[in-house]
């Protein structure tokens, strides 16, 4: 997806003020105020908020896949690359959790004349690149046959919002003092469960 700097801006802005205000409450004027940009340039590069949503979606999802691909091409054993891949997927999901908080409020929506179709292919792409990596890992006896791929992502990112939806209560469980702290958690307490998590399911034999 190409775009220029100023596309960019005001996507990051649209991001933003859509995850504090939810989509209803955010107009196009709010938006070309705080990107600092002509409202009419907005109608321009998107045509309308809708469509602007749309890129965003595209625009967060579009180098996913190379990164992950990346990530998979290692020379490493199939764990350590689990390892890796994981660690990736937390960092991405935290680094853009204003577009999933979006998203997930969005897509069950079924008033909303939101096309998700392109955001929804690159999800199964995406799928089909960890896939790949499983079943080969299974050809080589590292991972179990006996293992629902669709569903690892899934305890991924659902072990992750679990948590930071409910992060006032696991600040006070945790004595976690700060977004630093959280910070801290999420890339190594957090990460390393979930690592842990997704291995045993790879490797355990029912």
């Amino acid at each position: 997806m190409d775009l220029n700097q100023k596309q960019i801006e005001i996507l990051e802005t649209a991001e933003k003020l859509f995850a504090d205000n939810g989509f209803d409450g955010t107009s196009v004027r709010q938006i070309s105020k705080v990107a600092d940009i002509n409202i009419a340039m907005i109608s321009y590069y998107f045509g309308s908020k809708e469509k602007l949503l749309e890129a965003l979606l595209v625009y967060r999802m579009s180098d996913f896949r190379m990164q992950l691909e990346s990530v998979i091409s290692k020379s490493k054993p199939h764990l350590e690359i689990l390892d890796d891949i994981i660690s990736f997927i937390v960092k991405r999901i935290h680094r853009n959790r204003r577009t999933h908080k979006i998203i997930n409020f969005e897509f069950s929506n079924g008033t909303r004349q939101i096309d998700f179709n392109l955001y929804l292919e690159q999800k199964k792409q995406n799928l089909k690149v960890i896939e790949a990596f499983v079943k080969t890992g299974q050809n080589k006896g590292v991972f179990t046959n006996n293992v629902n791929i669709q569903l690892l992502t899934t305890t991924i990112l659902g072990t992750y919002f679990h948590f930071y939806y409910n992060k006032k209560y696991y600040k006070n469980l945790m004595n976690l003092e700060d977004d630093a702290s959280i910070e801290h958690y999420v890339h190594n307490e957090l990460t390393q469960h979930i690592q842990t998590t997704i291995k045993a399911l790879l490797t355990y034999e029912n």
